[in-house]
């Protein structure tokens, strides 16, 4: 049983963003968020609160069938970061024309599992 997090449509580039996720995909919970905390990104702050939302809901008794799993009994299972739908803005250039400006957006989503169920497995 896995524990998810998402936040979709966050207004940064994917391509930020999947460095980041490299990094934490494949440690420790409380391990990813040390890796987190001293990285200088804008992204790092996005990828860290959805981090610690997967670990809150991992924590949340009610969801869990009255268990409460430790962050550093959990384990980054998956860390994705797709490409969202794009903001198409205008930019006036010379003699009249127009170039178009992506905005790119983004949908990060971690996904935990805790250490007990991948050595059962």
């Amino acid at each position: 049983m896995g524990f998810k997090a998402t936040h979709r449509f966050a207004r940064i580039s994917a391509r930020k963003v999947r460095p980041l996720a490299d990094l934490v995909r494949g440690r420790y919970a409380d391990e990813a968020l040390e890796v987190l905390k001293y990285q200088p990104h804008r992204g790092a702050r996005m990828l860290e609160k959805v981090l610690r939302s997967a670990i809150g809901n991992a924590q949340d008794p009610d969801q869990n069938n009255g268990r409460s799993y430790a962050p550093e009994r959990l384990f980054v299972v998956d860390a994705r970061v797709d490409g969202g739908p794009m903001f198409k803005r205008i930019r006036p250039r010379a003699r009249g024309m127009a170039y178009g400006i992506l905005r790119r957006t983004s949908h990060i989503s971690v996904e935990l599992a805790s250490i007990d169920e991948l050595v059962a497995d």
